[in-house]
């Protein structure tokens, strides 16, 4: 089963676009998350709308944040791009009359629910701006600077 990797991915360019100055293209972003422009532009459109990026058309045009890194969370950002399923396991419903099948589904069903609670409110405990002060540590610590890590943005 392939894995949603939409929220790491926007979250990868939203950390590039809050250390750039002015507008930043799709094809840019799209660069930088190795797909096509279109597929920005629909990611995009969720954080637009959340109010968390704009966008201008036209020469010089492009996404900018639209808010404090600090005021926006990792949930947040996951429920802007329509709240994908973040556990990739199931249960089987083949046979629902089956008593056991009932009583395995009942007991997954309460783990993965607890399971997916636990996730939710830590991704609501981390902000963009925490994301941002892990990234400059790691880059002064590496010794690269910004230029080293843009991803030719």
């Amino acid at each position: 089963m392939r894995r949603d990797s939409r929220l790491s991915s926007v979250l990868h360019v939203l950390l590039h676009m809050a250390e750039m100055e002015g507008p930043v293209t799709s094809d840019a972003l799209a660069a930088v998350m190795h797909t096509n422009p279109v597929v920005v532009r629909r990611l995009m459109a969720g954080l637009r709308y959340a109010g968390f990026v704009s966008s201008a058309k036209g020469h010089g045009g492009g996404w900018v944040l639209s808010c404090p890194l600090s005021a926006v969370t990792l949930r947040d950002i996951h429920e802007a791009l329509g709240a994908p399923a973040l556990l990739a396991v199931g249960h089987r419903s083949d046979n629902p009359h089956c008593l056991v099948e009932q009583a395995v589904n009942a007991a997954l069903d309460t783990t993965y629910r607890d399971a997916e609670a636990l996730l939710l409110a830590r991704l609501g405990e981390v902000t963009l701006a925490a994301l941002s002060e892990d990234f400059h540590r790691r880059m002064v610590a590496s010794g690269a600077s910004l230029k080293d890590i843009s991803h030719a943005l």
